[in-house]
């Protein structure tokens, strides 16, 4: 397997470099390799698809190649699928939104359901902020465009708030956790593994998460491309059913993974721990179905009515269920690693 390697997502803090609105770029390969295998080009961010694909065994025996691109983050991977650099890869819930707003050529094909503990508004551990209806005229870091985007207005809705009644700041996490650490904002929306770090290697606590909030989506997509060709459509469900498999070795090896994962992005195992336990040992494959369409299509919505995307669009657009097969409903309960209370 070939690799092309951009900028690193997951690095300790102190390390941790830009992401979801960072530039990345991938060149595009060739659909075989110069010996008739076909070549299939997928998206990933350190200590992802690759990651988990490796440790539970299930890069043996394909029938075809993978050469993968790394990534910061979701917005710039579906600007390479968008831009036919990449066959398919991994983002989360709000990338597609952002993506399909602005025209780009995308088509959701697969999805994961999980615990949306691991997004959540964090303050420092001194702050007299008890509740999210105390955000008002206070400062939030976030990188727009990523999850944490509507997670957070989803929870100032909640609590009777606008983002007019708050002060964002956009800023990419490294930024963002500058910022948090000198006192320079009042509040940090972030994702896992982010929340997992900085509440193990900061004095910081939670505010409030996303869980009741926010779809806990994660979603597959490819290029059309990619999918009008028979090969790398084959190869390409042929993928989704292996990462269905890793997934599943997740749930039944969860400090295993911690500990592949841990190597792969240079966290401390403690924290990799934590992160799959609250987040990423949650996930479970669901089908792409009409609920997860509807419940993306009000993010959509959210966005086009705070003119945070260009226009108003129907996401089942921008939807392709042909990989479904037989897969449980997108509302499917996540199952949970979290510790036990003592």
């Amino acid at each position: 397997m070939r690799r092309r390697t951009l900028p690193a997502l997951f690095l300790p803090l102190t390390l941790l470099l830009a992401a979801c609105g960072g530039a990345s770029s991938a060149t595009t390969s060739d659909s075989t390799d110069g010996k008739g295998r076909l070549v299939l080009d997928v998206g990933d961010q350190k200590g992802g698809y690759e990651a988990i694909l490796r440790a539970s065994g299930e890069l043996d025996d394909l029938g075809y190649r993978i050469a993968w691109s790394t990534f910061t983050s979701g917005p710039p991977l579906l600007e390479a699928v968008s831009a036919q650099a990449v066959d398919v890869g991994g983002v989360g819930n709000t990338p597609p939104v952002f993506a399909a707003g602005s025209g780009s050529k995308i088509v959701v094909v697969g999805a994961t359901h999980g615990s949306s503990a691991g997004e959540a508004i964090v303050v420092p551990e001194d702050s007299p902020l008890r509740r999210p209806a105390q955000l008002r005229g206070k400062s939030i870091a976030v990188a727009q465009g990523s999850s944490a985007h509507y997670q957070l207005v989803a929870s100032l809705e909640k609590a009777g708030l606008g983002i007019p009644d708050v002060e964002l700041k956009y800023l990419q996490p490294a930024d963002a956790l500058a910022a948090f650490s000198r006192g320079k904002v009042d509040a940090w929306a972030i994702w896992d593994p982010y929340t997992s770090q900085i509440l193990r290697t900061a004095d910081a606590r939670v505010l409030t998460t996303g869980e009741g909030v926010v779809n806990g989506l994660g979603f597959q997509v490819a290029s059309p491309g990619a999918l009008k060709d028979e090969q790398k459509s084959r190869a390409i469900g042929d993928l989704l059913v292996r990462l269905q498999r890793a997934q599943k070795w997740v749930f039944e090896h969860p400090e295993a993974w911690a500990g592949v994962w841990a190597k792969e992005t240079g966290l401390p195992y403690e924290v990799a721990l934590d992160a799959v336990r609250l987040s990423y040992g949650t996930r479970v494959p669901v089908a792409v179905d009409a609920a997860a369409i509807a419940s993306e299509q009000r993010i959509a919505d959210t966005f086009a009515e705070l003119k945070l995307i260009p226009r108003r669009f129907s996401f089942a657009d921008y939807v392709d269920t042909r990989f479904n097969r037989g897969l449980p409903p997108s509302s499917a309960a996540p199952r949970s690693y979290r510790k036990a209370s003592s």
